[in-house]
């Protein structure tokens, strides 16, 4: 019955009697290398009700049955912080690695925070008093482990409702962190068209393509249709009523990019413009700002942010096999271990300076956030860092981890432990570039960044001999 029923039928049918809770989960955000101050946590929370609020009357859903909760209106309770205690005496270390193995990012040696965080997940069930759990699909094992230890409480199994994961913009995972991968509800008419022009969406490719997956996850379920707008040479505008024709006629090639974007484009504005518009008044433009201030407006912000070496993602790597690459007589092929469920495959051009033997099993560091790069055929997933002298020859040396550290244990430099890698740098923003230059060897032979040491939590960073050489 439900499949002949109109979007807004259905929209009707669905949210009747259901009462939705909303948790700001600001204990979760300090907690996360508390990168954010109460503060502007407080502002963020006011920001994101407000504009949660807008994207749903803007479709038409009632507000009466909607509910915001804080997380520390009861996650700071004494009945919450013994039910803590209560399900850490229950859950094994497997399985709280294992529930948040697809949210929490996965090292050798984590931090108790991360092991902690599903079973807070859990238990949130519990104290909102709610029957279901909504999340991504990404959040599956989280859920399994509420099912399974809840009962163990006394408290009841809750049932939970799962949406695929959109990919981003770019082609690969959504990302906060990757203005482009994302259309932000405030974004104006020009940013969406910027956009969606750089968008990834190759002719006649339906896999990872953004683009697509707004029509079928939001212009189909909120619409019922969409429409091609093209030049009656290219046949005319065109009415789906159904998104497999909309993918059938991309991958046929019947459906040109440029067109599918321009279409998306319409919708996408239309469906941002009430939000845009409320957004305008003087209350909402200052809590916007406040909340998230232009980091241009912001006096050196901009400079240091781009220059910040925390947004770089460097990890203690083991070297578990080494072999020639089959195609390039002076790269390397190599299997990383950086603390991930498989290793990673890195190409080095290493042959000329370092053995393979002295590579074998040995302890390296990893750049592990640049845009992987095919390598004479071979896609190289990091880039495993070296100090180096130029000159005639050349000398190069791997920089070598504190003894006794582990696959995956995070490098940072000295009074930037707190900052948080981007999930991938930009290509176009030259992060790493700018990040690079200022990195040297000390006479010490330390590594450093504008003289600042790079350290794991067992000690610094160095290399054997090449004292003043650069990294890279």
């Amino acid at each position: 019955m439900a499949d002949k029923l109109s979007p807004d039928e259905k929209l009707h049918l669905i949210t009747r009697n259901l009462q939705v809770t909303i948790l700001f989960a600001d204990l979760h955000a300090f907690l996360d290398n508390m990168k954010a101050p109460w503060e502007l946590l407080e502002l963020r929370v006011k920001y994101y009700e407000q504009v949660i609020k807008a994207m749903l009357e803007s479709i038409g859903v009632p507000l009466d049955k909607l509910k915001f909760v804080k997380g520390t209106e009861f996650q700071l309770s004494r009945e919450y912080t013994l039910d803590v205690y209560r399900l850490s005496s229950m859950v094994t270390e497997h399985d709280a690695k294992k529930a948040g193995a697809e949210v929490v990012k996965q090292v050798e040696h984590p931090l108790l925070s991360g092991l902690l965080y599903p079973g807070l997940q859990a238990l949130d069930e519990e104290y909102l008093k709610v029957d279901a759990q909504f999340g991504g699909v990404d959040q599956r094992k989280i859920f399994t482990l509420a099912e399974k230890y809840l009962p163990s409480l006394g408290y009841a199994k809750r049932s939970h409702l799962m949406n695929p994961m959109v990919p981003g913009l770019t082609g690969s995972k959504m990302s906060s962190s990757e203005e482009e991968s994302k259309i932000d509800l405030l974004d104006s008419a020009g940013d969406v068209k910027k956009k969606l022009k750089k968008a990834f969406c190759e002719p006649g490719n339906i896999d990872n393509n953004g683009v697509l997956s707004f029509v079928k996850h939001v212009v189909f379920p909120l619409r019922g249709e969409f429409s091609i707008k093209r030049d009656a040479k290219w046949g005319g505008d065109k009415i789906y009523t159904a998104f497999e024709e909309v993918e059938k006629d991309f991958a046929e090639e019947s459906v040109h990019p440029g067109d599918l974007k321009a279409s998306v484009e319409v919708v996408l504005n239309q469906l941002l413009e009430p939000i845009r518009k409320k957004f305008e008044s003087p209350e909402l433009r200052k809590l916007t700002n406040t909340a998230y201030p232009d980091p241009s407006k912001t006096k050196g912000a901009a400079k240091d942010d781009d220059l910040a070496p925390s947004r770089v993602d460097i990890r203690v790597g083991k070297i578990i096999s080494v072999e020639k690459h089959p195609d390039a007589d002076s790269l390397y092929l190599e299997k990383i271990d950086v603390g991930e469920a498989e290793p990673r495959t890195v190409v080095s051009g290493l042959v000329a300076f370092i053995s393979q033997e002295d590579l074998q099993d040995r302890l390296v560091l990893v750049l592990c956030n640049l845009k992987p790069q095919k390598m004479r055929g071979i896609e190289s997933q990091a880039m495993l860092l070296c100090a180096s002298i130029e000159g005639d020859p050349r000398r190069v040396e791997p920089l070598d981890p504190p003894e006794g550290s582990s696959p995956g244990e995070r490098v940072f430099v000295e009074g930037y432990e707190t900052g948080k890698p981007d999930d991938r740098l930009n290509p176009k923003k030259k992060v790493w570039e700018k990040v690079q230059a200022d990195l040297k060897i000390s006479d010490e032979c330390v590594a450093q960044w504008r003289d600042k040491r790079l350290l794991t939590k067992l000690g610094q960073i160095t290399c054997k001999t090449l004292k003043g050489g650069n990294v890279s």
